[in-house]
């Protein structure tokens, strides 16, 4: 399909930065993000490299307002004090305009944040924690290579309120190995607990490339049933409801207006920086992905873009990513925003799937779009899937 479509929408500079640090004190059994054992890995020159990559792209693509930052890994809390501090120092330095509400999230571990690692968090202006907690049962926490107990989250928790960073979340997961219903039922319980301002909550996927996906190969990974793991997303969703918690997204819960807002970047298919080894980014209706390894990427800093592929998202593609990460979203997809993307409205353009969907109720129709029904959330990918390849006309 060829369809010109105006790109007024996309020359606005970005206000939204990701950032990436790859390093891990271990590799999860489960993880397939790029993401390197730190021991003996060469960090401030990874920092130098960033702090180039930041510069070299600032100049290409001059920032806007910045409005969310967020910086994921790996662990980013596997940095010791002074590394941190110089890593925020070179983030203020080339994105210095923030937005006054700006929302500055880091990924943490617990157990790798002290009380004065936490204070140069906050005083480089990190405002928001997200705690990769995944469970409240210890022997869960070991069968999936995680390092902290139940003890550190609390204490971890505690550190970050002493610092005064009150914006927190945790990320839980189900359909764990040896994960029961009434074992997540009882993490649900422990983590509304600590009353945050918000919960992700996650089912496992067995990815390529980590020790699950060997063990589940050999049929030696003990996950729970699929009639289980429904069970358990619809328990999580109940819980968290009666809890006042607006399911927002998918995989997110929040307070009434604490949902994160990166992430709305990404759901409302709107440009980012990304930046740091394997990071992926969005800017100009162009994509890349950069060189994942750290001496690789390292070096690549130091003559240019450390890109290893970037092209130019063609008009169709676009379009079915606002759809497909847009209806992740409980608020859904606007109209209004489509056609200021697209110039041409959404109904025009995915008649046939918009039509489907609505016929087998798994989407309805809001004010100014469409969203996934009660029980479209249930099918959420079968539902994504529709709109791929189903452009109805050319503009």
């Amino acid at each position: 399909m060829t369809a010109s479509i105006p790109k007024h929408e996309h020359s606005s500079a970005p206000q939204a930065v990701y950032l990436h640090i790859p390093f891990c004190t271990n590799k999860c059994f489960y993880c397939d993000f790029n993401s390197y054992v730190l021991k003996d890995q060469p960090v401030m020159e990874y920092l130098y490299a960033l702090e180039r990559e930041m510069e070299n792209t600032v100049k290409l693509h001059p920032p806007g307002e910045i409005k969310t930052i967020f910086v994921g890994g790996g662990t980013p809390t596997t940095l010791n004090p002074k590394e941190m501090e110089y890593f925020l120092k070179s983030v203020r330095t080339y994105f210095p305009n923030w937005s006054e509400d700006i929302e500055f999230s880091m990924e943490a571990n617990p157990g790798t944040t002290d009380y004065e690692k936490l204070s140069v968090m906050k005083e480089g202006g990190v405002n928001r924690l997200s705690f990769g907690v995944q469970a409240f049962q210890n022997e869960l926490l070991t069968g999936i290579g995680r390092i902290h107990n139940t003890d550190d989250v609390y204490r971890s928790l505690e550190n970050a309120r002493k610092v005064g960073l009150d914006n927190l979340s945790i990320d839980l997961m189900f359909g764990l190995p040896n994960q029961t219903v009434d074992m997540l039922n009882e993490s649900v319980s422990r983590a509304l607990e600590l009353e945050l301002p918000h919960y992700s909550i996650y089912s496992l996927k067995v990815e390529e490339n980590t020790l699950f996906h060997t063990l589940y190969q050999k049929n030696q990974l003990p996950l729970p049933h699929e009639d289980d793991e429904l069970e358990m997303y619809l328990l999580l969703m109940r819980r968290m409801k009666e809890a006042g918690y607006e399911q927002y997204e998918i995989s997110n819960f929040a307070k009434p207006g604490l949902g994160s807002k990166h992430n709305m970047t990404y759901w409302r298919n709107e440009d980012y920086y990304g930046l740091g080894a394997g990071a992926h980014g969005y800017v100009g209706r162009e994509r890349h992905m950069n060189i994942k390894g750290i001496t690789p990427y390292v070096e690549a800093t130091r003559s240019g873009l450390p890109r290893l592929d970037s092209f130019e998202v063609p008009a169709a593609e676009a379009m079915e990513d606002f759809l497909m990460v847009g209806l992740r979203m409980l608020e859904g997809v606007s109209k209004s925003r489509f056609e200021a993307q697209f110039g041409q409205t959404l109904e025009d353009t995915f008649t046939v799937p918009l039509g489907k969907m609505l016929n087998a109720g798994l989407i309805e129709a809001t004010q100014d779009g469409y969203r996934l029904s009660e029980r479209g959330i249930l099918f959420g990918n079968d539902v994504f899937a529709e709109f791929i390849g189903s452009i109805t006309v050319n503009s």
